[in-house]
């Protein structure tokens, strides 16, 4: 690798873009006033902001850098996250979508508290404060941090994460969830053109030639799917494991399903999941194929977290190093001010407002702003510890694999299935949990030799039994008082009746579908 240096122009383009995220960040922050303004931007959104905004807060800095970097260890079997992830959000918009907005919640944990209890929704809004601050917000911190430091190498890394927490809390603070989606816009903008460029940069070192590219990879790093012995993602975990971890991220995570929920209404909430969604698949050909290519153009590199960074560093010319770099940032950013906006609303509306129900909507505001700078400390202090982990995608994928799997059954089973009652709900959480720590135990001490997803497809599996079991042993539940939040088939029906077939969100909905699928069958 040579020596990394930027030029006056590259860091005239940083400079430039921290300065327009200020701008944007004092503009929003002067229409900024409510708890509503601030956790769900007025419920104002339309269907692109909510599209692309869901885009860059996952395809943020620990997920760029964790692709390429797991893609360049084990092939694009990784990429089976991503196209999942299309799947996934159709299915939150035909069946969760109208629950969500139509009932007005301000937090995914309210809409358990109204299938069930308030048991149910504060254990849940602790799990994910926890996910959120010490995975995901952290995370992106380090990730942050990784890429900040390779090319200013004489900045501690404590430092960098430090200044890049200050900056993203006071932002987020300030502007709350609005400025959040709209500077996502822009980054998703930033981060499409900047793989984009990579991607291009790294087949032009083949000649632009398939062939040669794939000569150039090791046996089997171009199949999605894997045998069922593979240390990296075997083909069962894909099957039971990535389904479970993707409904969690993009149905039930705070820190994602915020912006579906600022939604104007339904159509436009269903129509942001789709665009999300569809953006996914892209992902493979900009990311993920590059992060293996690299495997040959630097194979020398031992940490997986410096694959894209070391990218960046020795292929682009001057200039648009900065504005990828830029990219980087806004990534960075994205991730950081989402899931530190997502947390506040949580604590804020979950645990304070029910025990201070007079407090105003400009008291709410202000309880949330200092809420957000509080869980950016912890988070800073938190995120220099990543550094002891295997790589930061795996960080990340485990943590969720021992955790998410008795939400999921809950979630699903709750919406589906009457006679699912609220002590069923508490107890599975409560047993689900107990058996992943024990599992969780018995795998670092050796007794069980399993993959972190085929172990969360297990987990989820046996939460569900908990939860049937729990249930039917149980009382039944006042069906009038859930009869709101139990799924119809009058709710997958467009909410305008007279929807040309064109603008139906179900046609739509089959077109990404397909796409997924032609993606799958061709790399498997």
């Amino acid at each position: 690798m040579t020596d990394i240096s930027l030029s006056t122009i590259d860091i005239a383009i940083i400079i430039g873009y921290f300065l327009l995220i200020i701008v944007i960040g004092v503009y929003v922050s002067r229409k900024t006033n409510t708890g509503e303004d601030l956790f769900l931007a007025g419920r104002s959104l339309g269907w692109g902001v909510i599209g692309f905004s869901l885009f860059a807060s996952n395809i943020s800095s620990t997920t760029l850098i964790g692709l390429t970097g797991q893609a360049y260890q084990t092939g694009i079997s990784v990429s089976n996250y991503e196209w999942m992830a299309a799947i996934v959000l159709i299915f939150m918009a035909i069946f969760f979508v109208p629950f969500y907005i139509r009932s007005k919640i301000d937090t995914i944990p309210e809409f358990l508290e109204r299938r069930f209890d308030s048991r149910s929704r504060k254990y849940f809004s602790v799990i994910t404060i926890f996910l959120s601050i010490v995975v995901d917000t952290a995370g992106g911190l380090y990730a942050g941090a990784i890429v900040v430091n390779v090319f200013f190498p004489e900045i501690d890394i404590i430092y960098t994460i430090l200044g890049l927490g200050i900056f993203a809390g006071v932002y987020t603070a300030a502007g709350g969830l609005k400025a959040v989606v709209y500077t996502d816009v822009l980054q998703a903008i930033i981060l499409l053109f900047g793989s984009s460029m990579i991607a291009y940069l790294m087949f032009a070192e083949f000649d632009f030639s398939w062939s040669a590219a794939i000569a150039s990879v090791p046996d089997g790093n171009l199949s999605m799917i894997q045998p069922i012995d593979d240390p990296a993602l075997p083909w069962l975990g894909t099957l039971i494991g990535v389904p479970i971890l993707g409904f969690y991220y993009w149905a039930t995570n705070q820190y994602i399903v915020q912006r579906v929920l600022g939604a104007k209404d339904v159509k436009n909430a269903r129509w942001g999941a789709l665009l999300g969604g569809f953006l996914k698949l892209p992902v493979l050909f900009i990311m993920v194929i590059p992060g293996v290519l690299a495997f040959s153009v630097f194979p020398d590199l031992t940490d997986p977290d410096m694959v894209f960074p070391t990218m960046v560093a020795n292929m682009l010319p001057v200039g648009v190093t900065g504005i990828v770099l830029a990219g980087l940032i806004a990534a960075i950013m994205s991730s950081i001010d989402s899931t530190l906006n997502s947390a506040s609303t949580l604590i804020t509306m979950d645990f304070i407002k029910p025990k201070k129900p007079n407090l105003t909507s400009k008291e709410t505001g202000k309880i949330g702003r200092w809420t957000t700078i509080i869980l950016m400390a912890i988070a800073v202090t938190w995120a220099p510890l990543i550094e002891q982990f295997d790589g930061i995608f795996q960080y990340i994928q485990e943590a969720f694999a021992y955790i998410v799997p008795p939400v999921v059954a809950i979630f699903i089973t709750g919406l589906f299935w009457k006679r699912g009652n609220r002590h069923a709900a508490y107890w599975t959480l409560l047993t689900g949990h107990g058996l992943s720590a024990l599992i969780f135990i018995l795998v670092q001490i050796g007794m069980i030799n399993i993959h972190f997803t085929i172990t969360a497809g297990l987990l989820t599996m046996a939460s569900f039994g908990l939860f049937a079991l729990f249930s039917l042993l149980g009382e039944k539940p006042d069906q009038r008082q859930i009869d709101d939040v139990i799924f119809k088939k009058k709710d997958v029906l467009p909410e305008d009746p007279d929807t040309p077939w064109f603008q139906d969100y179900r046609v739509y909905s089959i077109l990404v579908l397909a796409a997924t699928a032609a993606l799958v069958i061709t790399f498997w």
